[in-house]
């Protein structure tokens, strides 16, 4: 990881303090194929709040959301093909898929899909148990 203070990018970035760059290296477990992966980040955080130990830290915390919520919400929801678009409704919705997620994994439930279906067998009592409503 390369950490530099940000200067040049006040007019497109206004609160820019800090860019990294970092490369990642991958292996593929299953195949043995080795990727490369460059990412930019651009944060507000000074040199002196973040060492860029620090900022990769924060950086690897993003990928364990994205894991655990966005990828379930994409897969499992098919966020990325809903037809709702405008006004509030894409971020209600949002809220109401990562509502769902959460509730599922705090009654013990890991895999996502799984639960869905199974709260599918009596949609008009599971879901309704899960959140407590009898």
């Amino acid at each position: 990881m390369q950490a530099l203070t940000a200067t040049s990018l006040s007019t497109d970035f206004p609160h820019a303090a800090q860019v990294a760059k970092i490369t990642r290296h991958r292996t593929n477990s299953q195949t043995g194929k080795r990727t490369r992966e460059t990412v930019y980040v651009i944060t507000d955080l000074t040199s002196r709040q973040p060492s860029p130990e620090r900022l990769a830290t924060i950086a690897r915390s993003q990928w364990t959301i994205e894991n655990r919520l966005h990828i379930v919400r994409d897969t499992t929801f098919a966020e990325d093909a809903s037809k709702i678009r405008t006004e509030h409704g894409p971020e209600n919705m949002a809220t109401l898929r990562s509502f769902a997620i959460n509730l599922l994994r705090a009654a013990g439930h890991m895999n996502i899909a799984a639960a869905l279906h199974e709260m599918s067998y009596e949609p008009f009592r599971r879901p309704l148990d899960l959140l407590g409503i009898n």
